[in-house]
């Protein structure tokens, strides 16, 4: 996408900004986790900053080059939290849903996080870091009409992209049934009054969790395919929870159950 990439006469270099990596913590994490970074700008001015030490040594051990630059570098950078550090990564690696079945940690139940078409990139960062801090085997997310993850999901993450399996699917509603083939119960989150309160609810054994959409919440088509509606109790005149919020009570519900 000609539109998406930085023009390298103006700014130094040219790649797709869905293959950017910035910010410190962001860029320090996906060192660690042994991402395929191609090279990393950092400001001339932050060169002897001791935060960057341990950034600088684990880019050096791993064979990344380093370029410092000028403050003009990064003037015209669109992401403004850069703090002087990008990463050009290659593109982001997803999983297929059937990888991530392979892939899922055997000596524990399985928990899965189905998200219904979230639109916005800083939720679906958001959501992605608790899900990795929470022991997520595999967040899944459409391809269309639907983040996917970009620079602006990693920083979000704060690194949590580069742990997190993400199955990026045709088909929510098929998905869902490939995961109740493979043995999953699906509980949807829904404010339905009828559905189970989510303290009430079984989370403990092998689920994957359904967040809907912001605003429309879960679709009717996926509503069907779940086992069961999990309800948060909202005390307030909203009518309902940000989704990421609402991913990060549910998981957690889940951790708690499963640690219990």
């Amino acid at each position: 996408m000609e539109h998406r990439k930085l023009d390298s006469r103006r700014r130094g270099f040219d790649v797709d900004l869905d293959d950017v990596v910035y910010g410190t913590h962001a860029v320090a994490e996906a060192i660690s986790a042994g991402e395929r970074l191609r090279r990393i700008h950092i400001g001339d001015e932050r060169k002897r900053d001791p935060t960057l030490r341990r950034l600088i040594a684990g880019a050096r051990e791993a064979q990344i080059p380093i370029r410092f630059e000028s403050r003009a570098f990064f003037a015209s950078f669109p992401h403004k939290a850069h703090q002087s550090v990008v990463a050009v990564a290659s593109p982001f690696e997803y999983v297929s849903l059937d990888q991530a079945l392979a892939n899922r940690k055997k000596t524990r139940p399985a928990l899965f996080l189905v998200l219904d078409h979230i639109t916005d990139p800083h939720n679906l960062g958001a959501i992605i870091r608790t899900a990795e801090c929470s022991g997520v085997d595999a967040v899944v997310i459409p391809e269309r009409r639907a983040a996917g993850v970009n620079a602006t999901v990693r920083k979000a993450a704060a690194g949590a992209a580069a742990y997190v399996q993400v199955a990026r699917v045709t088909n929510i509603a098929a998905s869902v049934r490939a995961l109740k083939k493979a043995g999953l119960w699906i509980a949807g989150a829904a404010s339905d009054p009828s559905a189970v309160l989510y303290t009430e609810a079984d989370l403990a054994g092998d689920v994957a969790l359904v967040i809907g959409a912001e605003g429309s919440g879960i679709s009717q088509l996926v509503r069907r395919e779940c086992d069961y509606l999990v309800r948060i109790p909202l005390e307030g005149k909203v009518a309902s929870l940000n989704a990421s919020v609402a991913a990060g009570i549910l998981l957690y519900e889940a951790l708690r159950q499963r640690r219990s």
